[in-house]
């Protein structure tokens, strides 16, 4: 006998996992950012100079203030942060040449020479270092004026970024210093030549009109790095540097410089190293023309 049985269909159904859930992707993303975020600082304090670095610590640090009772009596009592951020400074940057300290001697003596500047009066000698001090502050406005000047023109000339590193103006003690420097692999002078490259003649041409403007004398030094060769036995460093320092003159004259500007040409040789501690390096071969504090002997305008 046949019997009808019907045909039964199980069906399996698979649960599938639950889901975990997309916490980790985040958490992967944080760290990705992190990493990203290290190696962006290194690679930024790999490329920062000492001065940079310095100059950014000082700005995060936080800055306190000592006690002082000089000025107005206020929280700076008249004087301003140290470089170190934590104390107070009565003195200015060096480089820039300009003194606070209320001693006698911060300002009142121009060093360099002095001669025609110094007013004779029949005052006390209190009243003759005021007077010396004040000629000095005057010139400090005027020689600040100058080399933004100096800046300006140099900045108006073509391709100026070629040799914008070797061209450096700072205020000294002695007065404003203007320096045309030889970079590594970027010399302002052919080797063992006199004369300079044409970047270079139309860089010094620039300084002219300027000087010209100021009462102020100039001196030209020129100097070489160590280890120079010298084809001619008679004609070394010292005639080099001589020389050099004559030709800026004459490039300075042909532009408008007059000769009762300038106080002295000389050469130094390698005698004063920009880097003493290694004076084969190339920015220890320079030029350097200082406008100083003294004002010609004989006025500008006197005629015979």
């Amino acid at each position: 006998a046949t019997y009808d049985q019907p045909i039964i269909i199980k069906k399996v159904k698979k649960a599938a996992h639950a889901h975990h859930g997309g916490a980790w992707k985040i958490a992967y993303a944080d760290f990705v950012t992190a990493m990203m975020a290290f190696f962006l600082m290194l690679w930024l304090i790999s490329m920062t100079t000492e001065e940079q670095k310095k100059g950014l610590a000082d700005y995060f640090a936080p800055a306190s203030v000592s006690a002082s009772f000089s000025g107005a009596g206020g929280v700076l009592g008249g004087t301003a942060f140290d470089t170190s951020g934590a104390k107070t400074s009565d003195v200015v940057s060096k480089k820039f040449g300009v003194s606070t300290n209320n001693s006698n001697d911060g300002m009142t003596s121009i060093t360099g020479a002095d001669s025609g500047v110094q007013q004779k009066t029949e005052s006390t000698p209190d009243s003759g270092k005021s007077s010396t001090t004040d000629l000095k502050s005057k010139y400090d406005q005027n020689f600040q004026s100058a080399a933004a000047s100096i800046r300006q023109a140099w900045q108006a000339m073509p391709n100026i970024t070629q040799i914008e590193d070797n061209l450096r103006v700072e205020q000294t003690e002695e007065g404003l210093n203007i320096e045309i420097v030889d970079q590594r692999g970027r010399p302002m002078f052919p080797e063992g030549s006199k004369f300079p490259f044409e970047m270079t003649r139309q860089a010094i041409a620039a300084l002219a009109p300027v000087l010209q403007r100021l009462p102020n004398q100039i001196t030209i030094e020129g100097h070489t790095a160590a280890g120079g060769t010298y084809s001619d036995p008679r004609y070394g460093s010292w005639e080099l540097s001589s020389d050099r320092a004559n030709v800026v003159r004459s490039i300075l004259g042909e532009f408008g410089l007059s000769d009762d500007h300038i106080h002295s040409v000389s050469g130094r040789s390698t005698s004063q190293p920009y880097f003493p501690s290694d004076p084969y390096l190339a920015p220890n071969e320079r030029i350097e023309i200082t406008l100083l504090y003294a004002a010609p002997p004989v006025p500008p305008d006197m005629k015979p």
